[in-house]
């Protein structure tokens, strides 16, 4: 099968890339700079075809005759909401034009969303596809703005919305792991909030049977069954770390609750300090109601209904795995 993936150097994006080299397709990748994908795929690779999402012609032949196009890239942190728009919302209107001109046997158009684009729920009552979405942050809004240019777009698509995304190679919960080697685990509010985590292989498999002819024109969570609050997930996270470094886990992190109040105050700070850089940040004031809302929690059953697909990897075997990972590697 010939494929083409953006984001395919991301965290997603070259695990998927991984499992579809593994399986023998044919990868195109969009990359902006090629001495990472040489970084990434050190002794394989994909086809890399060097652009930004802005790039016609790029676009254009990564999905000439493809079967398959996985839209990965996005954007997490960025300066303001024009930019969150810019890239997950304009850029997936350019990967599916291109995919329309460009791919005329095109089987599946996968536009990798995120619950963020269905917004939170409240503890005990996990979100459903069915349910209308409510964004409450300009990355949310953006990704929702994403999805409804692919549902616009005269192409076979399929949306798929993970939560709380985990494995070796990410960036983002890094930070929470590193901490645990100082036994200390701050979580936003009192720690009860609930969260539907995944595994990036889970994810991956799912967004493979994104593919399947019974997923056309549809929208899923994909998500680990087990729900978790914010506090649990942080003490698995300390005895994956502390069992990684050859300590005993026994005894627990310090679990240090950032009351709401000293939550915004704290991202007010790092969003004006990052504004005055220029840079952007993922701890903006924007996010303060993701942070602070009772629950992000979504049922894969539409999934796992449709393809047989399920999220199979335990929590606690992941975050050891990934502890692992972040050791091996230098990044713990």
């Amino acid at each position: 099968m010939k494929v083409f993936a953006t984001g395919g150097t991301g965290f997603v994006g070259s695990h998927l890339v991984d499992a579809l080299l593994d399986r023998g397709d044919e990868v195109r990748c969009l990359v902006r700079d090629p001495a990472k994908a040489a970084r990434v795929f050190p002794t394989r690779g994909p086809h890399t075809i060097v652009g930004t999402l802005t790039d016609e012609a790029a676009l254009l032949a990564g999905c000439e005759r493809v079967d398959v196009v996985f839209h990965v890239a996005g954007l997490t942190a960025a300066r303001n909401r024009q930019a969150f728009f810019e890239v997950n919302a304009d850029g997936t209107r350019r990967v599916a034009e291109a995919a329309a001109r460009a791919a005329p046997s095109l089987r599946r158009f996968v536009y990798v969303s995120s619950v963020s684009a269905a917004g939170p729920t409240t503890r005990g009552r996990a979100v459903t596809e069915i349910a209308p979405p409510r964004p409450v942050s300009d990355y949310g809004a953006s990704k929702l703005a994403g999805e409804e240019v692919a549902r616009a777009a005269p192409i076979p698509w399929t949306i798929v919305r993970p939560p709380t995304i985990y494995g070796p190679r990410d960036m983002e919960l890094l930070r929470v792991f590193r901490l645990a080697r100082w036994r200390v685990a701050p979580v936003f509010g009192t720690g009860t909030q609930e969260l539907s985590v995944i595994h990036v292989r889970d994810l991956v498999r799912a967004l493979l049977c994104a593919t399947d002819p019974s997923t056309e024109r549809r929208t899923y969570f994909a998500s680990h069954p087990q729900i978790v609050t914010s506090k649990t997930l942080v003490k698995a996270i300390h005895v994956a770390v502390q069992r990684t470094l050859g300590h005993d886990p026994e005894g627990g992190p310090l679990i240090v609750p950032l009351p709401a109040w000293f939550t915004r105050a704290a991202l007010a700070a790092i969003g004006g300090v990052a504004g005055l850089a220029g840079k952007a940040t993922v701890l903006s004031p924007n996010k303060g109601d993701e942070f602070l809302a009772e629950a992000w929690t979504c049922l894969p059953t539409a999934l796992e209904r449709d393809t047989g697909w399920r999220a199979d990897i335990p929590l606690a075997d992941g975050l050891d795995e990934t502890a692992r990972w972040y050791r091996q590697h230098g990044w713990l």
